[in-house]
């Protein structure tokens, strides 16, 4: 998933205006309730064409995203934002809607536009925060660049669709876009490595195999060149011959060429000048661009060393239900001991094949059908699809879910990552399939897409609300049941730890100045997983700041649960709170707050 986030210096002066008359709990249904006075149709209108453009804008600066997230308008064009014209263009669009969106009268609008205009004003500041922060000139790195998720689409299952002769052209169409898209990305790192602006050097060693892979012997052994090989039989014969050619003529005229510059440069000129340090701050400026980071991703105003505190204090907590649950699994040791020795345990590693692993997450999901619906009145029309993660991306990859298609041509799907499934811990199945499957992610990205809002909202959002639902929604296994067998207990009190961890570690490298190698020290202590502390340590170099929302939402949610459970007594009702939680879609955590408020007041 793509998250684009906001940021938390607006987020008092957002809320603050933000009435409780606006916070009404919303309709059962999928379309938002509107109050029916006080409402100007010429501001409403300036808001919807502003909305419209602004998507627009941000779907043609950055069009993979867009796929990514579920839009297929723009399958044939490439993702230009690191071009630098291009960047000054879309900050100058960005202003530029700012201060059109200040100019509309706000208390003209009804409920759902004002909701909106507050979110689009969110947004808009967090973009442009970022304005000072040269990040075009970090193009890639191991979890995520133009050409690895575009060979990640190549199979047709993924968010782009390629199984109609205008999806075919579409994918050619990025393939024949992505050389000059390479050769700006090496112009960028070249510019960076004057500046000292370039990636640890541990990252670059992870992503070198990643673009030495997808350079091919020929055109015929691409695997951009797939597409071909799963032709459909109702094309018509020109149709496959003219595909046939001009893919083999791109990849091996163009696209493959272009590959084969990316890795000699980064092998043996970008590696070489990649920098030594670890964290963000360590780059020019990174201090303030760290923090940048995470009100962006918090959608805060807690700064590194709270979130750091926070973090130190969840981390001491679970660990105390370790001592618990310790014992019942047959466990009698400290209770920091705890996931090495699951880890150790045969019993909790029983599959021979992948197949054995999917099959114990579909009969999760048949049986998640018969207990969501006590707990949720508001759930998406999209149905959840079950899949495996591509072999070129499982060994960096984790499980992860993506949305579904806008028009309902594709469901949504949760990825599992089995790179061995003798090695695949069984412990954190349910936990894991909670998050990134129902009533998680697709709970709440799905039924965002299906719901009466501009294209900016169904297609956005922010990180703080995302995982922090996705985390949430982990906890709702002990209602269920589903942790009744400690063993999966311990597998969300691991996953849980996880999180937790992150707040230490992600402020520890960015901002206190962690090496790799004492957060990787740290990880493992904690975790006990030699392989997460590694790939979860170079993820957090590489995305600064993003692991942070999750704990910081989840804990918001229920903090705004419990205190509901509190006023409300015996009013108080689960499937309300999540519907009033998720009925207007994806929103800063600090309006996610006062609306709830609002509700709690209301049906008092």
């Amino acid at each position: 998933m793509n998250h684009r986030s906001t940021l938390a210096a607006l987020a008092t002066a957002v809320a603050l205006a933000w009435t409780p008359a606006a916070f009404a709990a919303p309709s059962p249904a999928h379309k938002v309730e509107t109050a029916p006075a006080a409402s100007a149709p010429q501001a409403q209108q300036q808001l919807a064409a502003l909305a419209d453009e602004y998507y627009d804008a941000v779907a043609r600066f950055d069009p993979v995203s867009a796929t990514q997230n579920g839009d297929n308008r723009f399958d044939d064009q490439m993702t230009m934002d690191i071009v630098p014209a291009v960047r000054a263009k879309q900050y100058a669009l960005y202003h530029s809607y700012q201060k059109r969106l200040k100019a509309i009268p706000r208390a003209q609008l009804n409920r759902s536009d004002r909701i909106n205009y507050d979110v689009l004003a969110f947004e808009l500041k967090t973009l442009l925060a970022f304005e000072p922060f040269p990040k075009h000139l970090l193009p890639l790195n191991q979890m995520d660049s133009i050409p690895v998720t575009l060979a990640n689409f190549a199979g047709g299952e993924g968010s782009q669709p390629i199984g109609t002769v205008k999806e075919y052209d579409a994918y050619l169409s990025r393939l024949a876009k992505t050389p000059a898209w390479i050769d700006q990305a090496i112009a960028n790192m070249r510019e960076g490595m004057a500046k000292k602006i370039v990636l640890p050097k541990a990252l670059m060693v992870s992503a070198l195999p990643q673009f030495k892979k997808l350079v091919a012997a020929d055109a015929q052994s691409s695997i951009y060149y797939t597409p071909i090989t799963k032709l459909p039989a109702t094309f018509s014969d020109a149709d496959k011959q003219r595909l046939t050619n001009a893919y083999r003529d791109t990849i091996a005229n163009s696209l493959n060429p272009a590959l084969q510059r990316l890795a000699a440069f980064l092998e043996n000129e970008y590696l070489p000048a990649c920098r030594d340090t670890s964290g963000w701050s360590a780059l020019p400026n990174g201090r303030a661009w760290y923090l940048a980071n995470v009100a962006d991703a918090t959608t805060t105003a807690l700064t590194p060393e709270q979130i750091h505190e926070i973090g130190l204090k969840e981390v001491a907590r679970i660990q105390q239900q370790f001592a618990v649950l310790g014992p019942k699994l047959g466990y009698d040791g400290p209770p920091s001991g705890l996931p090495v020795w699951v880890g150790k345990q045969a019993k909790f590693y029983p599959f021979k094949t992948e197949d054995e692993v999917q099959a114990v997450y579909r009969n999760l999901n048949a049986l998640l059908d018969t207990k969501l619906p006590q707990m949720f009145t508001l759930m998406p029309k999209a149905k959840l699809d079950l899949r495996l993660e591509p072999e070129l991306s499982r060994a960096t990859a984790s499980d992860h879910y993506t949305s579904p298609a806008a028009d309902g041509s594709r469901p949504g799907v949760f990825w599992s990552v089995v790179n061995d499934p003798a090695k695949y811990n069984s412990t954190g199945m349910n936990t894991l399939f909670l998050h990134e499957g129902k009533p998680g992610h697709h709970f709440h990205i799905a039924l965002t897409q299906e719901m009466d809002q501009p294209k900016f909202r169904k297609f956005g959002g922010n990180n703080a609300f995302t995982e922090g639902w996705a985390l949430y929604a982990e906890t709702l296994g002990k209602d269920m049941g589903l942790y009744d067998d400690p063993a999966q207990y311990f597998g969300h009190l691991n996953d849980e730890l996880l999180r937790a961890v992150r707040l230490v570690v992600d402020t520890g490298l960015h901002a206190k100045g962690w090496s790799r190698e004492k957060t990787i020290a740290y990880m493992y202590e904690t975790l006990g997983d030699q392989d997460v502390a590694k790939n979860q340590t170079e993820r957090y170099m590489a995305w600064p700041g993003q692991a942070l929302g999750y704990k910081i939402g989840a804990l918001k949610i229920v903090e705004l649960r419990e205190k509901a459970k509190k006023a409300l007594g015996d009013k108080f009702s689960l499937p309300k709170f999540h519907e009033v939680v998720l009925g207007d879609g994806t929103l800063p955590l600090a309006l996610l707050e006062k609306k709830v408020n609002a509700w709690i007041a209301s049906a008092k």
